[in-house]
């Protein structure tokens, strides 16, 4: 099944961001170890493209515990960067 990740920065996260961004993208090269698959993912950024202002995955998975697990064990969760994250089941139509 596959779902959407939308997490939101916490206001001032983006220092905090920068500074995670190498574990980050490090931890999403094997999701694997949460029977995850990343369809494809990256940074929400503001209107004019020129900040990062969150996160945003769709993700194939046996079921919602293992995208709460991999989502929990991201080291941006983990730096506290995310304000709000809402996990939604997905039905692709196109694409």
């Amino acid at each position: 099944m596959l779902f959407a990740i939308h997490a939101l920065d916490r206001s001032g996260a983006l220092p905090v961001r920068l500074a995670n961004y190498d574990a980050h993208k490090a931890y999403l090269s094997d999701s694997s170890r949460h029977a995850v698959a990343i369809v494809m993912s990256g940074p929400l950024v503001s209107d004019d493209g020129s900040k990062m202002i969150g996160s945003l995955f769709v993700v194939e998975a046996p079921g919602r515990a293992e995208v709460e697990a991999f989502n929990r064990a991201d080291p941006f969760a983990a730096a506290g960067i995310w304000e709000t994250v809402t996990i939604t089941g997905f039905l692709r139509r196109q694409g």
